[in-house]
């Protein structure tokens, strides 16, 4: 029973989120973490896959770079535990799968002792990524009929060699392809354990870092050189090792490393709902994005207004919408009210742009009209000019520009706003962001608005001179020329995927 509540402890789910790429994720996992109360999460889990999570979900990082110190695993499993007896639904979010050298026995142990009720969610470990990411064929039927997983590190309490439970004969011996897991510190002991146990020692070796992230890097040698390789190219986790011929019969560059933003790290301000078309498209063209919500979407501070505005809104020819944010707040609000997309029965749609539209196209609505250049005035343009008149209700964010109001007015229609949402800057930078733009990791910034411009630089000042910017059109890069940071490239058109294909144009041409 619950220590807290008297009632039965809630369910734990031990999930494997993958090697690191969020799309290999399973569908299962995702489910998992959609019902999770509190999400206890590794360091080397990528923080994408936290959007599964919901936005009531409690996210406890347990790595030194997010929390502060590194968790023990007593100390995890005591909060894991804890948790579920108060009867919340825990999600324990693992790199890689939960079975392989994840602890997952200690843990389930645990859980069974305490008469907790948990399922495990495999996910894809490292292991098998890198023979899909970097074409190294595990298993081939000329040099290797079978694969060991090994962890070079075993139980803490174990003095390496000396007290190991490897047997070294059997593995050296073993025939097909080892991968060997949290080997790099120890990366001399389990070398010279393998040779002196008989190895070959110009057995080829891969060793590989960050696999299925844009980091990814694949080095090679052979089994004597793998401690000097990795002191000369100052080799850190996480990494694995790949030892056995099927090394060879890779090729130079897998065709994840031929992707044209493979290797670049693209920060992408906004929340993950406006983000996620950008998001997919860069994903798709083999970059890592590291999201950060530059925003935050807030309900209108006074929501009568927008009750009134969408009970009076067939009085209006045309309803104007500025982001998919007042797409989004709008159609909530119906949906609040116990109404649906009939109340706009009548009235015309605008949108500012195809993202705007094609958010509306998620509600089942059909904007009436785009104008050819997604900012104000050029949609006011296009409202006056195309003839269209009649009263125009504009559904905005509660700061923005003035301009198509202002512009509609000017040409003598007949103007109305309603504050749809709130928008608020985050207050405090990501430690991880920070991190990365000191280290020069970051390659490119994604600006689609002024205000996430300010919001930036507010947040991370001089730190953004290390990255190049991308702007989705002249306003937003007047915005950044303002703040002292010149685009390096701008969209044209003004969409998600013209911002991506300008990033193209500014890279430098593959070697």
């Amino acid at each position: 029973m619950s220590a807290v509540t008297g009632s039965p402890p809630a369910k734990v789910y031990l999930v494997g989120a993958g090697p690191g790429d969020p799309g290999l994720m399973t569908l299962r996992g995702a489910a998992c973490l959609r019902r999770a109360d509190v999400v206890l999460y590794d360091y080397l889990v990528n923080a994408a896959a936290l959007e599964h999570a919901g936005p009531s979900a409690q996210l406890v990082p347990l790595g030194r770079a997010r929390c502060g110190r590194t968790l023990t695993p007593d100390e995890i499993t005591a909060r894991m535990v804890a948790e579920a007896q108060a009867g919340r639904t825990v999600v324990r979010l693992k790199g890689g799968d939960p079975s392989i050298f994840g602890r997952c026995s200690d843990e389930t142990g645990a859980l069974r002792a305490a008469n907790v009720p948990f399922e495990i969610v495999p996910g894809i470990t490292t292991g098998l990524a890198v023979a899909a990411y970097c074409e190294i064929p595990i298993t081939q039927q000329d040099d290797a009929s079978a694969v060991a997983f090994v962890t070079a590190r075993e139980r803490d309490d174990k003095e390496e060699r000396e007290d190991s439970s490897l047997d070294w004969n059997a593995l050296a011996a073993f025939p097909g392809t080892l991968v060997l897991y949290m080997g790099v510190k120890r990366s001399e002991s389990w070398s010279r354990a393998l040779i002196e146990h008989g190895k070959p020692p110009g057995t080829p070796v891969a060793v590989v870092r960050w696999c299925t992230r844009a980091r990814q890097e694949t080095v090679r040698c052979t089994l004597d050189t793998v401690p000097e390789t990795i002191r000369a190219r100052a080799l850190r986790p996480p990494a694995v090792f790949v030892v056995g011929d099927v090394v060879d019969r890779a090729p130079e560059r897998s065709w994840f490393a031929a992707l044209p933003l493979f290797g670049r790290r693209v920060l992408v301000p906004g929340s993950p709902a406006t983000s996620r078309k950008l998001r997919a498209h860069l994903s798709r063209l083999g970059a890592e994005v590291v999201l950060q919500p530059a925003i935050r979407i807030t309900p209108p501070s006074d929501p009568g207004a927008l009750d009134a505005a969408v009970a009076g809104v067939g009085a209006y020819d045309w309803l104007v919408f500025s982001s998919s944010n007042g797409v989004d707040a709008l159609l909530g609000r119906l949906r609040t009210r116990g109404e649906d997309a009939r109340r706009l029965h009548g009235v015309k749609l605008a949108a500012i742009g195809t993202g705007t539209a094609d958010r509306l196209a998620h509600h089942h609505l059909v904007a009436d009209l785009v104008p050819p250049a997604f900012v104000a005035e050029s949609l006011a343009g296009a409202l006056l000019n195309g003839g269209h008149g009649g009263r125009f209700l504009l559904v905005r964010a509660d700061r923005g520009r003035e301009a198509l109001a202002d512009a509609l007015r000017a040409g003598g229609a007949e103007v109305d706003q309603v504050v749809a949402y709130g928008s608020a800057d985050v207050a405090d930078p990501d430690p991880e962001v920070r991190a990365a733009l000191d280290a020069g990791e970051i390659d490119w910034i994604t600006v689609t608005s002024g205000s996430t411009a300010r919001s930036l630089h507010r947040l991370y000042g001089g730190r953004l001179a290390s990255a190049r910017f991308a702007s989705i059109g002249p306003i937003a890069s007047e915005a950044l020329r303002a703040l002292g940071h010149e685009p390096a490239a701008e969209a044209s058109p003004h969409t998600t995927a013209a911002l991506v294909r300008a990033i193209l144009r500014a890279e430098p041409a593959a070697g």
